[in-house]
């Protein structure tokens, strides 16, 4: 009696098992299900929102950026690259140098460059100024970068003796005090500032081109800017109060001026004397 009844037991629990175990599988098949409908969901999501991220990502060109990105690809692509990321042994890259560095270099004439020299020249533009706008605008676009403020009067509002002493602090080290310009090292100069308008100079002290260094608005303010081109747009512009002004190079071709004029009179007065007596 006592083995009948183990096995009624027994064959009892058995088939209670069963539909746990079923029930168990089928659990394990729903996940399983599950989890793939969800990584469908999700490649069908990315599938479709993905052509969206990449189109943000690459926006399209403004009007102007578009007409500088045509100029560009003539004028300019040989040095620096077709996505202005520059050509080694040949230009730099121009992503994040901003629109004033174009402004700068190409409305001066410095840029195209005809060759590679120890410094690039002032020359006759090439590019009108609506097509250095362009290729600013296409700069821009690309990368970022500093900017000149709008308008061609940037010192209207500009002290002339407030710039005067920024200046002298920040500038006449190699530009002079009269803003001639003077001789660097390794065959570089700073150049005179006399040709110069309102936006190059702001372009330059935002950029620092060749080796000027770079005068942000943290280091100097916009208003500073515009006591500095004040400052420098009057000397321009003022006659010479002690008259002939020896080139504006300061006290070396003073020097040179009392040693040629005030010596050889006083030779020729004291030779002169000499005659009389």
């Amino acid at each position: 009696m006592t083995s009948d009844n183990d096995r009624r037991r027994g064959l009892l629990a058995r088939l209670r098992g069963r539909p746990v175990a079923r029930s168990r599988g089928r659990r394990r098949l729903g996940a399983a299900v599950r989890l793939v409908a969800a990584l469908m969901l999700a490649g069908g999501a990315y599938t479709v929102l993905a052509p969206g991220a990449s189109a943000q990502e690459n926006p399209p060109l403004s009007t102007a950026a578009a007409d500088g990105k045509a100029l560009f690809d003539v004028s300019c692509v040989t040095c620096h690259g077709r996505n202005a990321q520059g050509v080694e042994g040949r230009g730099p890259s121009l992503i994040g140098v901003g629109a004033a560095s174009v402004e700068f270099q190409v409305s001066t004439g410095r840029m195209p460059m005809a060759r590679q020299e120890a410094q690039a020249q002032r020359k006759p533009e090439v590019f009108s100024p609506d097509e250095v706008d362009q290729l600013a605008a296409y700069v821009q676009e690309l990368g970022g970068g500093p900017v000149v403020p709008a308008g061609d009067n940037l010192h209207a509002d500009g002290n002339v003796a407030l710039g005067g002493e920024l200046y002298r602090i920040n500038c006449a080290q190699c530009h002079a005090f009269s803003g001639g310009g003077g001789a660097l090292s390794s065959g570089k100069y700073a150049p005179s500032l006399r040709p110069a308008t309102d936006r190059q100079i702001y372009a330059a002290m935002l950029s620092g081109p060749q080796n000027m260094p770079v005068f942000g608005d943290n280091q100097i303010t916009p208003e500073q800017k515009a006591d500095i081109i004040a400052y420098i747009q009057t000397l321009n512009t003022d006659g010479d109060p002690g008259g002939f002004n020896l080139g504006r190079y300061g006290p070396s071709t003073e020097g040179v001026a009392i040693f040629l004029v005030g010596i050889v009179a006083l030779v020729f007065a004291s030779l002169w004397i000499a005659g009389k007596s």
